[in-house]
């Protein structure tokens, strides 16, 4: 799998931008079949920082339901990755620049 097929999108929230100016840890939405060391690779390359730690975590699919007569959606299921950055680093993406 190609390095920037790895990494699908950032996640910015309300709760992803506290992790990010507290702790140096961003989150990203990954492809199904990355590994932790396909991540860790992928977010050095395309954003050049080092990577002290990636913890992946398989989020489950959820019914949404919509308006209308008994309109229920399935959401995908997707896999998340929380990537802990060194000391100094951050990511411009989350920062708003």
């Amino acid at each position: 799998m190609h390095l920037y097929e790895v990494i699908k999108r950032p996640i910015i929230t309300e709760k992803t931008q506290y992790l990010a100016e507290a702790n140096r840890q961003y989150t990203f939405e990954v492809d199904r079949r990355a590994n932790k060391v396909q991540v860790k690779r992928a977010v050095e390359t395309i954003y050049g920082v080092r990577v002290t730690a990636v913890n992946i975590m398989n989020m489950p699919a959820k019914a949404a339901k919509r308006w209308g007569r008994r309109r229920v959606v399935r959401r995908p299921v997707w896999k998340k990755a929380v990537v802990t950055l060194a000391e100094g680093d951050k990511i411009p993406v989350f920062e708003g620049g």
